[in-house]
């Protein structure tokens, strides 16, 4: 799934090499899966609630501090996949809420705030104030929470806000090692649409007895679905069919500029899963960002990747268009036509109508851990930070999104074109929901990452062949 540190390479006998040296790691990982599986089988989902999120920090901050190439696809894969553990100790053991184990990924997240310390100091010479600034904004909606309520909340929240910038900072700043990362990213999310996306399609056909049981129990039948095959809105191993949506719909962006036969498969799984979120927002950031892909690629690579996207048109439409899943696709591609008729939007007007008054007023704002998630990340932005926290909050992403379309040096990067494409997606879908936190945050940061890192080591190559030349 991963390699150390260094330049990418095919040859069979390094990579032989590379996967031996990863050894201590991969027992480490590998310890977690099967200790996390026998307290499964047991039923033991309560010793496990507490045991989980140790084990994976402890497991996160060894590889982060000798392998870090792997610890990033760790990172991933605990995001993607803690939610679906918890669903199914909570089945075998008895639900519990608030789960201790949804902590897992936001604690092995959150190492990275080691590089942010050790950078801090040259944060400006490196291009990294703005995440900096970023992270201010964020902080200062902490103190308010704590003042303003109680600890917990506070600090938990800000771990879902921060630790997405944090991990973004962490691979801008290791823009050296930018091949690496690049391959490994790939790789991982490769195997990550092809996991939760066939997952995905079977949640909908079968509907899982842990999925149903979670459902029922917390009592979300009106923006999940029915506890019942072909009656779920897809979550597959994630929280929340937004959730899903946010990960699956840029992974698939991925892939269009990936290698290997197996993306071809993971696309039509990961876009057919995609349509079964039933979540509008996401379709039209996914498609933003495929249309932000295409322009940004330029001769052969634009003509290959419209003629992939045609082909792959072939394969997915007439499978959106025979039951069992033409009916919940059709309704809701229907309902994007008929607003007048749509209770969704129809909310998000009058959320906008009453709120966004009284969040355009909102100075100091109520703090983080004081606010129930709301329809508009916009709007949540403000009566979360007031406009103390999101003028550094929101100043920070602007400056990075300014960078990263600064220069053209990377521009012959297909994997640099569908991070900046991938970023562009999610500035629509903050209309309809705070999509730049949480796991969907670290999709945005960690690909905003990405593309400043991959500006600066293009930048620098090029500087170096320029030296060379002379």
């Amino acid at each position: 799934m991963t390699q150390m540190q260094g330049t990418p390479s095919n040859s069979p006998k390094q990579s032989f090499s590379l996967a031996l040296q990863a050894q201590p790691a991969w027992m480490a990982i590998l310890g977690l899966l099967l200790l996390t599986v026998l307290c499964l089988a047991a039923g033991l989902g309560k010793v496990l609630n507490l045991l989980f999120p140790a084990l994976s920090f402890a497991v996160g901050l060894f590889l982060f501090l000798r392998y870090p190439i792997l610890y990033v696809g760790f990172t991933w894969w605990v995001f993607f996949l803690t939610p679906f553990i918890r669903r199914v100790s909570d089945f075998r053991s008895g639900f519990t809420d608030p789960s201790p184990m949804l902590l897992a990924p936001l604690l092995v997240a959150t190492i990275t705030i080691i590089t942010f310390y050790r950078n801090l100091p040259k944060a400006h010479e490196q291009g990294g104030l703005p995440f900096i600034l970023s992270a201010m904004g964020v902080f200062y909606g902490f103190l308010v929470g704590l003042i303003n309520g109680l600890p917990v909340p506070a600090i938990i929240s800000l771990l879902v806000w921060v630790s997405p910038i944090l991990f973004g900072f962490h691979l801008f700043v290791n823009w050296r090692d930018y091949p690496s990362y690049r391959q490994n990213i790939q790789r991982t999310f490769l195997w990550g649409v092809l996991v939760t996306a066939s997952y995905g399609v079977y949640q909908y056909l079968i509907a899982p007895e842990w999925d149903r049981f979670w459902l029922i129990q917390t009592k979300l039948y009106t923006s999940m679905g029915k506890p019942e095959p072909l009656g779920l809105r897809v979550w597959s191993t994630m929280n929340a069919p937004l959730q899903f949506s946010t990960v699956i719909g840029p992974a698939t962006i991925l892939l269009f500029v990936g290698q290997g036969m197996l993306r071809i498969p993971a696309l039509v799984v990961g876009i057919l899963s995609l349509l079964l979120t039933s979540v509008r927002t996401a379709w039209g950031g996914w498609l933003v960002a495929l249309i932000a892909l295409i322009a940004s690629l330029k001769g052969f690579l634009q003509i290959r990747l419209i003629a992939f996207v045609l082909v792959l048109l072939v394969c997915v439409v007439p499978l959106s268009a025979v039951e069992p899943f033409a009916n919940v696709i059709q309704s809701r591609v229907t309902s994007l036509s008929d607003v007048k008729d749509d209770q969704s939007a129809q909310d998000r007007a009058r959320l906008y109508n009453v709120v966004l008054g009284e969040a355009i007023s909102e100075f100091i704002g109520k703090g983080n851990g004081n606010l129930d998630p709301i329809d508009s990340g916009v709007i949540e932005m403000l009566l979360t930070l007031g406009w103390m926290g999101t003028i550094p909050y929101l100043g920070g992403i602007l400056l990075l999104l300014f960078s990263l379309f600064q220069g053209s040096q990377s521009s012959s990067d297909p994997f640099a074109s569908a991070a900046r494409a991938i970023v562009v997606g999610f500035l629509p879908m903050l209309a309809g929901s705070n999509v730049i936190i949480g796991i969907s945050g670290m999709v945005f940061w960690g690909f905003l990452g990405l593309g400043m890192a991959a500006n600066k080591y293009h930048k620098h190559q090029q500087i170096i062949g320029f030296k060379s030349s002379l």
